[in-house]
């Protein structure tokens, strides 16, 4: 199973995270798939390749629940909606 989820980066007391899609039986820092966002919790800046995450959430790729979460702000899930709007 894919999931969708924060893979840690930057140094000591200055995490940045990646949003990556992954094997949902790998570890936090293995292997990823494709990279599909960036999120800097200190400046709150996120970054989403929202064609890239329709595609993984289309073939049932699992977010987890802060990914969930940074999704609802910047309001991916109703374009995932209309996307499946216009093609029904």
């Amino acid at each position: 199973m894919v999931k969708l989820r924060l893979k840690r980066c930057g140094r000591k007391q200055r995490a940045v995270y990646r949003i990556v899609a992954i094997d949902s039986r790998s570890r936090r820092e293995g292997k990823d798939l494709q990279k599909v966002g960036f999120y800097d919790p200190m400046k709150n800046q996120t970054y989403l390749n929202v064609p890239v995450i329709l595609y993984f959430l289309e073939k049932g790729a699992q977010p987890t629940e802060t990914v969930q979460n940074l999704f609802k702000k910047a309001e991916v899930f109703n374009e995932l909606l209309s996307n499946q709007m216009r093609f029904n």
